[in-house]
Parts: structure tokens; C-alpha cells; sequence
């Protein structure tokens, strides 16, 4: 079966969709379409926005499964999944939510019509990603379901006896180095990718998933539940945050209840706050509403989309959103909302060009030998078009 995940919830979980689909979002130690891939045995493809299209190709065939890139897979959902015929749409009728269809045609999302279909409800539960606060406030249950799931009869590799343990849910993948550190498992599972590193003086509770290629620096102090994707860099205290893949945050600073796309880069002593000094209910930017959103939460912090940065001693308040490849710094609190493409801080914010962006872009990615594609500048590009009206300056 041609298997095709599709967006859902996109505008709401913007600014990390400007430059993903919605299933390429991280949560626990795998992305959503990797759940799904490991899940199904088999590689997904991906209905989405038309300018990311060419990065994120949908494969067509005579007949096509759909399936709501915001759901994380489960054993019932699957079995439900494979019972549907032509012409069938899976929905959840109290989270109003199509789960999965089954059709010949290729869908257009802007004109979809659950009608045409006939609907069979399914009423087991589920996890999605509704909000953008939900990647870091489902991601202690994600790692743990991802651990199960990945080390399922497969041996760890054994821990350095330079190393203290507390626990007996630790997961070493090969070529990963542990050396000198305190590793707590009994609340949490942590798993140790493939070729990953933990400094020494390091101390971690769990549950963490530190992803291929990732180090954590010397004496690094990382609260659960916290996932560190690939080929990151990340230093100081961290707690209940998800960084995608591909960013630092080499230096002391506090990071929580946070998440950072890719290509982030936090100067040394940036902190963020996650708790309002009357402890009151936080609310972040939503580009659906247009404005500020109730998030029900106490906990929330920075939420930053791919390529953006900030300066050294950087200070971000409670539930500041920043789009995609901005750059931060200066004294004082910036605003809580910094759109894509801003340039400053609390004083002055200019537009930050995209040939200047490129530039950045480019020498980022080489560190890490990652081409920055033709196909990638052309989605940036239009990232730069579509969030003009937000750069008010």
C-alpha cells in the first residue's frame, strides 16, 4: 500500500510548518513521519503545502492511503488503518478529526469534502499534535513509547564505569561515548544514539532522547523530559524541551519548557524564562488567531522556528515565539512575538534580507555537511514573502 501522510492543524503549529510538513515534527525520539515508517515497515510520502511540495514529494499510485500527519501511530490505529477500503475515511467523532482515507484520486486539502466519503468511527484514543505546546508536553510519553518500540530485543551497548547509573532504562546505541556522568533513569528511559556523545560532569534525569551525532557538553544539567535530535550541540541546564535537530546551545544558560527547529543557534548565557512572576496561565502567538492564544499552561518558553539565533546573555520572556531565521540580541526583554525575518532586539528590529540569511544559512549547514539546496532557498524565499505582513518595523 502507497502510504501518504497529510497536513493537519498546519497554521497552528506554524512557525515550525513554514519549512516542514506538519508530520516531520519531532516529538519523543522520533519524528511523526518515523513512527509512522517504523510502523508500517515501509517509507511514507507527504501531502503538503505546494512550495515544499519539491522537498517533501507526495509518491502517487493507483491507490493511496491518507493518513493525519499530526497522529502518532499506535497498534489499534494501524489495525483500523489496514480495514479501510476505497472510498472509506477513518474519523474520530470527539476530537472531530479524520484520522485516515482511502482513495484513487490525489486530494486536494483546500477543497476536501469528508462527505464524499463513507465514514467509519473510530473511537479508541489517541495522541496528536494539536498545538505547538503539545510537542513538549506529550514528549515524556513520546520517549518512552519510542524507546519501547526501538530497543524492543535489541542489546544495549554497555556504559563506561567512569559513569554512575541510577535506574535500569538506559539505551546505548553504537559508537555513542558516555564518560564521567551521572545518568538517572528510574523516571524516565534515556536513550543514547548512535555515535552521540555525554561529556563528562554531565548530569541527566530522565526520560531524554539524545539523538544521533548529538553532545552534551561538560557538566550539562538536562531534566526530562527532554529530546535532543540529531547532530546537536547543547550545554548548560536544559528541562522538558525538544530541539529538532541540527542546533547548539553550547553554552551555560537555562532553556525550558521549550522548542527549537533546526539550524538554531543560542549565544552563550541566553536564557529563557518559562514561569510568569504571578504564576498566572501564559499565552503565546498564534498565526492562526492573529494574536495572542491562551495556552492552559503554567510552564512555557521559547518556541523558535528553523535558522533563527540569539546573541550572548540574550533574555527571552515567558512564551516568546520566534519565527523563521531571525536574529536576536542586544539588553533587555524582546517583544514575546519576533517575526521570520527580523533583524535586533528590545531597542530596534530592521528586516533581515535574505541574500544576508542565505549567507548564514549556508556556512551554518557546511559545519555540519549539509548542503543548502536550490530547493531550500526557494522555500525560504517564500517563508520571506508570506511573513512580510508580520514585519511591522
Amino acid at each position: 500500500m502507497n502510504y501518504i501522510l497529510f497536513d493537519d492543524n498546519r497554521k497552528k503549529l506554524l512557525p515550525f510548518t513554514y519549512t516542514r510538513p506538519v508530520s516531520e515534527i519531532r516529538c519523543g525520539i522520533l519524528t511523526i513521519t518515523e513512527k509512522w515508517n517504523h510502523h508500517l515497515n515501509t517509507k511514507v510520502s507527504f501531502l503538503t503545502e505546494d512550495y515544499l511540495q519539491a522537498k517533501y514529494p507526495m509518491v502517487q499510485s493507483e491507490l493511496m492511503m491518507y493518513i493525519n500527519g499530526s497522529i502518532f501511530p499506535t497498534a489499534k490505529l494501524i489495525a483500523a488503518i489496514h480495514l479501510l477500503e476505497e472510498g472509506e475515511l477513518l474519523y474520530h467523532q470527539t476530537k472531530e478529526k479524520v484520522i485516515a482515507f482511502k482513495s484513487h484520486q490525489k486530494v486536494d486539502l483546500g477543497a476536501f469534502d469528508l462527505h464524499h466519503f463513507h465514514q467509519i468511527n473510530h473511537v479508541e484514543d489517541f495522541d496528536a499534535i494539536e498545538h505547538i505546546w503539545d510537542i513538549f508536553t506529550l514528549n515524556d510519553k513520546a520517549i518512552k513509547e519510542d524507546f519501547a518500540k526501538l530497543t524492543d530485543g535489541r542489546a544495549s551497548q554497555l556504559l563506561d564505569d567512569t559513569n554512575r547509573h541510577i535506574g535500569n532504562q538506559l539505551f546505548i546505541e553504537e559508537g555513542a561515548k558516555v564518560q564521567g556522568a551521572i545518568l538517572n533513569s528510574s523516571t524516565g528511559p534515556i536513550y543514547i544514539g548512535k555515535n552521540a556523545e555525554i561529556m563528562e560532569g554531565s548530569v541527566v534525569r530522565g526520560p531524554l532522547a539524545l539523538c544521533e551525532g548529538s553532545q552534551l557538553k561538560m557538566a550539562s544539567k538536562i531534566y526530562g523530559a527532554t529530546t535532543i535530535g540529531p547532530h546537536c550541540r547543547v550545554g548548560g541546564e536544559v528541562s522538558n524541551s525538544v530541539l529538532f535537530g541540527y542546533s547548539n546551545k553550547g553554552h551555560d544558560g537555562f532553556l525550558g519548557n521549550s522548542v527549537l527547529g533546526e539550524w538554531c543557534n543560542l549565544g552563550a548565557d541566553t536564557n529563557v524564562s518559562n514561569l510568569k512572576n504571578n504564576y498566572a496561565e501564559v499565552k503565546i502567538w498564534n498565526y492562526e488567531k492573529g494574536g495572542f492564544k491562551n495556552t492552559g499552561l503554567q510552564f512555557c518558553g521559547l518556541m523558535m522556528g528553523d535558522h533563527s539565533k540569539s546573541g550572548i546573555n540574550t533574555m527571552f520572556n515567558t512564551a516568546t515565539l520566534v519565527g523563521v531565521s531571525a536574529n536576536v540580541y542586544g539588553g533587555g526583554f524582546p517583544r514575546n512575538f519576533i517575526p521570520s525575518y527580523a533583524w535586533g532586539g528590545a531597542d530596534k528590529w530592521i528586516t533581515f534580507r535574505t541574500n544576508k540569511a542565505f549567507e548564514v544559512a549556508e556556512k551554518m549547514m557546511e559545519r555540519r555537511n549539509a548542503p543548502f539546496t536550490e530547493i531550500d532557498k526557494a522555500i525560504m524565499e517564500y517563508v520571506f514573502e508570506e511573513t512580510s505582513k508580520y514585519r511591522n518595523f
